[in-house]
């Protein structure tokens, strides 16, 4: 019941359903971000859409249409982007994803048909199709595809709500000591993302460190009985795995969700305003987000950083999430 509380509150904090698209490399925390969008009331997923990153373009989109055939998605288009990084060499994460980018669950074969435009058309006709200020854009990948949107189409960026998307971190990385992966793996892509006049949200790695997924959380979805929820226990499971022996983690961050939390439920995942710049030259902070606390933020700061996770209340989204999804036909 106390779960079922916090999540009819954040709902209604969060008022009329925030048009999103997500875009991502499914990745084990990317697949709950899509189910989370896709199950919660406060959402209007208006698209999908994939880049490289944790695995190839190939692997992860194969996977982005395995997972809605999981949660029954239909009628919304998922297209297939940039298949490597604007400059540097494609550079994926086998050690913590394994070879699929998605290992652990047994993935069903795609019933959803891959829409035929390149990703980052379908970001810009979307953008440009609805009111400006009503799309929000979700990346938890690679900047690739939002960077190549806003420089193939200008007219986008002022027209985006806002961008909430899951990299950086300003106390410290995972791929390289200073950087995280989505950002280190095309950082001249964040530069022209984070370097737009777009309101900004970076929900890096000092918010999804706090993301644990605990046993009692891992029973807790167990619990729901569904398939959904028991492919989310796989997928947590094998992430367990490979963080324990990669990062050493006891209990794995799920880092991606938390992005699409902060567009539901903005009290879930607290942030404070910071100019934030990308490293693109330094020998050993390749990719490091910037971030300067050493004042007030100007007044025409358009970035900010996620500080706090309500690390309940996360859990009570994605749970009541999977129990609206069901069991799909």
């Amino acid at each position: 019941m106390k779960l079922d509380f916090i999540c009819e509150k954040s709902y209604r904090l969060s008022g009329m359903p925030q048009k999103i698209i997500l875009d991502c490399d499914p990745g084990h925390d990317d697949a709950i971000a899509i189910l989370l969008a896709h199950g919660n009331p406060s959402i209007e997923l208006l698209a999908v859409t994939t880049v490289v990153g944790n695995q190839t373009l190939k692997k992860v989109t194969r996977n982005a249409l395995s997972v809605a055939r999981v949660a029954g998605i239909k009628g919304i288009p998922f297209a297939a982007g940039c298949a490597r990084p604007l400059v540097r060499t494609v550079e994926v994460a086998p050690d913590i994803h394994g070879e699929s980018g998605l290992d652990g669950p047994v993935l069903p074969e795609p019933t959803l048909e891959l829409d035929e435009r390149h990703a980052v058309d379908l970001i810009i006709e979307t953008i440009m199709s609805h009111e400006p200020g009503t799309i929000t854009l979700v990346p938890t990948g690679g900047l690739t595809n939002i960077a190549m949107a806003a420089r193939k189409e200008p007219r986008i960026v002022p027209r985006v709500k806002e961008v909430v998307l899951m990299g950086g971190g300003y106390a410290g990385g995972n791929w390289s000591a200073t950087s995280e992966f989505n950002i280190i793996i095309d950082p001249e892509a964040a530069h022209i993302v984070f370097n737009e006049s777009w309101p900004l949200t970076m929900v890096g790695l000092d918010l999804t460190h706090q993301a644990l997924a605990t046993p009692e959380v891992v029973a807790r979805i167990q619990q729901i009985g569904t398939g959904p929820a028991q492919f989310v226990v796989e997928l947590l499971q094998f992430f367990a795995s490979t963080y324990l022996e990669a990062q050493g983690f006891l209990h794995p961050p799920v880092h991606d969700p938390c992005a699409v939390a902060r567009v539901i439920a903005p009290d879930v995942v607290s942030a404070r305003r910071v100019p934030i710049d990308i490293e693109l030259t330094g020998t050993l902070t390749l990719g490091m987000t910037v971030a300067d606390f050493r004042a007030p933020a100007p007044a025409d700061c358009h970035t900010q950083v996620a500080v706090d996770l309500d690390h309940e209340a996360f859990w009570a989204l994605i749970v009541d999430a999977l129990e609206r999804i069901g069991d799909p036909a």
